[in-house]
């Protein structure tokens, strides 16, 4: 009888093995589920506009627009009816170029290389369709006397490595990489309504005085970078190591890590792919620093700076480990200038 009973036992200790190895490989599969349920509300919530193939729609879409107002001015049209198509045309490609800047994070440089050659070769047909529909007025000899001896400046031509042909626009890009152990300014004449392009820096400290249209700041380590209000929107990507002090309407920030930011975003900050990123209030400050936040148009009364949104943490109920709050005590007070 006592056999029998031992038995027993046995198999029923084999019973709850067996029911725990269930439950273990139950749970095991619903942590699978769930992480890839994340994965796909993750990718949701990444906006359309960051995707190659929205970025190649809308470049196509808005190329063939332009393409349409340069043949409005070819032959057969009038002087007036050609001057507004060109009007129309040259502001197209300037947003167009600066749909391009804007984009520069997440395409390829394969991507951005046949993009940059498009528009290339819409400044040229733009040129040679305004030279053909308005041609320049020639002068009579007799102004000669007035001159001041001042050469006049060169057509626009691209440069010697096929870069994108130089047209005076809003949307002109200030861009400088590839530096190291340096302090570099510069002023609002340099950067006001420009897209600025950090890229590859090395220990340097960057002060942009003024109101940028947009601000990118890409593969910098050990770097102290100060910006005046931006009028947009900052991109960052892979920076390490470093300390940021921005204003803003929106940040995104990417593969970023060991870097405190000092913010004024009127909008919301993004983070993805981030570890160990710092937010704190925006605290730098400047001679001129509020003419530039008029011509920026950013609401100063309005600073959603610890409002951060992580797309690598869904869990609403508890805090992102990959950003934190600055404390107090630990935030930068003092900025040399």
């Amino acid at each position: 009888m006592a056999a029998v009973e031992k038995l027993g036992s046995g198999s029923s200790a084999e019973n709850n093995a067996s029911s725990v190895l269930e439950r273990l490989k139950k749970r095991h599969q619903t942590r699978l589920e769930d992480a890839e349920r994340r994965k796909e509300a993750n990718d949701s919530l990444k906006p359309a506009e960051e995707s190659a193939e929205y970025f190649e729609s809308e470049f196509n879409r808005e190329r063939a627009a332009v393409e349409a107002l340069l043949l409005r001015a070819g032959p057969g049209a009038s002087r007036a009816e050609a001057a507004d198509a060109l009007e129309r045309a040259t502001a197209e490609l300037a947003a167009l170029q600066k749909f391009v800047s804007d984009s520069v994070m997440f395409l390829t440089q394969y991507e951005l290389s046949r993009a940059q050659a498009a528009l290339q070769t819409l400044h040229a047909a733009l040129n040679a369709a305004r030279e053909e529909a308005l041609p320049a007025k020639k002068f009579a000899f007799r102004a000669r006397k007035k001159a001041t001896g001042k050469t006049p400046a060169p057509p626009p031509s691209a440069d010697a490595t096929g870069g994108l042909q130089h047209v005076t626009t809003e949307a002109e890009q200030c861009e400088f990489s590839h530096l190291s152990d340096v302090n570099i300014t510069k002023t609002a004449e340099e950067i006001e309504r420009r897209d600025v392009l950090v890229t590859h820096l090395r220990n340097c400290r960057v002060t942009l005085l003024g109101a940028p249209s947009t601000l990118h700041l890409k593969d910098l380590r050990g770097c102290d970078v100060r910006c005046g209000p931006v009028r947009s929107s900052v991109f960052v990507d892979r920076v390490t190591d470093s300390t940021l002090a921005l204003a803003c309407q929106q940040l995104r920030t990417h593969n970023t890590t060991d870097t405190c930011v000092y913010l004024h975003v009127t909008c919301k900050a993004i983070v993805e792919d981030c570890a160990r990123v710092g937010f704190a209030p925006f605290t730098w400050s400047y001679p001129g620093l509020e003419r530039d936040y008029a011509a920026s148009g950013l609401d100063q009364t309005r600073n959603n700076w610890s409002a951060v949104d992580d797309f690598n943490w869904l869990a609403a109920d508890t805090p992102s480990p990959n950003w934190s709050v600055i404390p107090e005590e630990e935030r930068r007070t003092t900025w040399d200038t």
